[in-house]
């Protein structure tokens, strides 16, 4: 019965529900105006023959942006198109790239790169040992901006001994060292030539990678081409040009699918539950799920009067009906979460009690406490009402739509649940400061967690910080993390992770809601269609049409 009020309350926002984040941009339909239809008929005609389209047009909800290798403000997906690391993350571990091959030393503070021969930027300048350190060079000038990686609080220098060799040296060992190095951004190649006099900070002339395509044309806020690169020293990909048009609005990436106008829609955000239920058993379309990727949930502030008390925090963990918001938000799609980390993380696969849902637990929890209801069914404690704050992204339609569930559900408790929206910087610049009760946060996803996430809990990065400046255990915590990152022993560091992981859980400091997943729309003919270890990354290489 809970469950069937529940998809009633959510009638007629469902349909958008997956998008958290993703609202951000305008309502303008670039899929109105005529360049938006970029070789469309070509590519049919071409098909018609009898010949494979080697055309591909993607969407996505927003520009590309500044595709800088070494910033964070550009589309993920698009860099990857472009530039690439000296290692690649594979489902079976590291795999050379730009390095052909490494060696580590025997304490673990040494990487030694032989350089791969023969790769050249897509302007015609050699990729060799001097080119990845003039990178790593304009890297290591804006240092500050990369210490969520803790590789750079690690890092004593770089050098290239000559033209195939490539050296980094740490300070101390650090095991997630060719994680890092093999992630988006920031240690991707761009030609030097690219570069402000040998700079990147404060940007770069043009967008020159090594990567499998080029970036041929873009149109702010409509449409962005990329060609397959002539000169690309992997295997070619058979899907000679991407068009990328930009579509804000959900529905309307669904309609652009509907009338062929587009052959891909991928990503976390980018389809809603609706979408993936519907084509599941259409013969034109197919959908494709990932593994879990990151995990939703709601980080507590320790530091709060109220919920520097564990048995509140552990009582609203009670109250949250995870079940119910995945089927009732999500369809089932994105699996209820039980832990901060799913177990299909490595390192995570730990056995840890979940926070089952029962209001009466909550409640019970409550009383003993000395939380008793008062006037207006909320509970007090020595005049104190159990009044809350739960901040949320107002650009997500999803934080919403959980934040008016939960609002209505801890209701019933006692609990006065007040929901604020503000837009994402805001909401953002709130978090890292510790200016919250509760806010929604998603963990930093594959293949940065656990190592990454946890490392960021040490500092400002976003809300973690702040929320567990209230525990009695921090320091403790903080210096297992930093035992974690630098550890060689492999069955020391298991345990280390099982003491943080335990400490995280039993202080309530988070409530998981769901684990996301990467889903894809597509035409049936479009095969090849699939996810790599970098949630970001859209494999366009692997793709084909048959």
């Amino acid at each position: 019965m809970k469950k069937r009020l529940l998809y009633t309350c959510l009638a007629g926002v469902i349909s958008a529900t997956l998008l958290s984040g993703c609202q951000k941009q305008g309502s303008k339909e670039a899929a109105a105006t005529g360049k938006e239809q970029v070789n469309t008929e070509a590519a049919a005609a071409k098909a018609s023959e009898g010949t494979p389209k080697d055309e591909l047009v993607f969407v996505n909800f927003r520009d590309i942006r500044d595709l800088n290798p070494h910033l964070y403000a550009g589309e993920m997906y698009a860099q990857e198109m472009l530039y690439e690391t000296l290692v690649t993350i594979t489902a079976d571990g590291y795999a050379p790239c730009l390095a052909e091959s490494w060696k580590i030393s025997d304490d673990g503070k040494t990487y030694t790169f032989k350089i791969r021969k023969g790769v050249t930027f897509s302007d015609g300048e050699v990729c060799d040992a001097n080119a990845i350190k003039a990178n790593f060079d304009a890297i290591i000038e804006n240092k500050e901006r990369h210490t969520w990686l803790e590789m750079m609080n690690l890092l004593v220098g770089v050098s290239a001994p000559d033209s195939e060799t490539f050296v980094i040296e740490l300070s101390q060992p650090y095991y997630p060292m060719l994680t890092e190095l093999g992630v988006t951004r920031p240690f991707a190649m761009i030609s030097p030539k690219a570069m402000k006099n040998g700079s990147t900070k404060d940007g770069v002339e043009a967008y020159i990678g090594t990567g499998a395509y080029v970036l041929k044309e873009s149109v702010t806020d409509e449409y962005a081409v990329f060609e397959a690169n002539e000169n690309y020293w992997g295997e070619k990909p058979k899907v000679k040009k991407i068009t990328v048009k930009v579509i804000p609005d959900n529905q309307t990436r669904i309609l652009a699918l509907e009338k062929g106008e587009i052959d891909l829609i991928f990503g976390k955000n980018m389809i809603d539950a609706d979408a993936v239920s519907k084509y599941k058993e259409s013969n034109k379309f197919s959908v494709a799920l990932s593994a879990p990727t990151s995990t939703r949930q709601i980080v507590i502030n320790t530091t709060n009067d109220i919920l520097k008390d564990k048995a509140v925090r552990q009582a609203i963990q009670h109250a949250t009906n995870r079940q119910a918001i995945s089927d009732g938000i999500f369809y089932g799609l994105e699996a209820p979460a039980d832990t901060l980390f799913s177990r299909t993380v490595p390192y995570c696969n730990i056995e840890l009690t979940p926070y089952e849902f029962s209001e009466e637990k909550a409640a019970k929890i409550l009383d003993e406490d000395g939380w008793v209801m008062g006037s207006q069914n909320i509970r007090e404690k020595d005049g104190t009402p159990l009044k809350l704050t739960l901040l949320y992204n107002s650009d997500s339609v999803t934080e919403k739509t959980i934040s008016e569930y939960l609002q209505s559900e801890y209701g019933k408790l006692g609990i006065a649940l007040e929901i604020k929206g503000e837009e994402e910087q805001s909401y953002r610049d709130n978090m890292k400061t510790g200016n919250f009760d509760m806010v929604f946060n998603i963990c930093w996803g594959t293949p940065y967690d656990p190592q990454s996430s946890l490392a960021a809990m040490r500092q400002r990065v976003y809300g973690d910080y702040a929320a567990q400046l209230g525990l009695e255990d921090k320091a403790e915590i903080d210096q297992a993390i930093t035992d974690i990152l630098v550890s060689t022993d492999e069955e020391k560091r298991q345990e280390l992770y099982r003491f943080v992981l335990t400490r995280l859980h039993e202080d309530a400091v988070y409530i998981p809601l769901t684990y996301e997943c990467n889903k894809a729309i597509y035409g049936s003919d479009l095969k090849g269609v699939g996810f790599t270890q970098t949630q970001y990354e859209v494999p366009f290489a692997q793709m084909y049409f048959e």
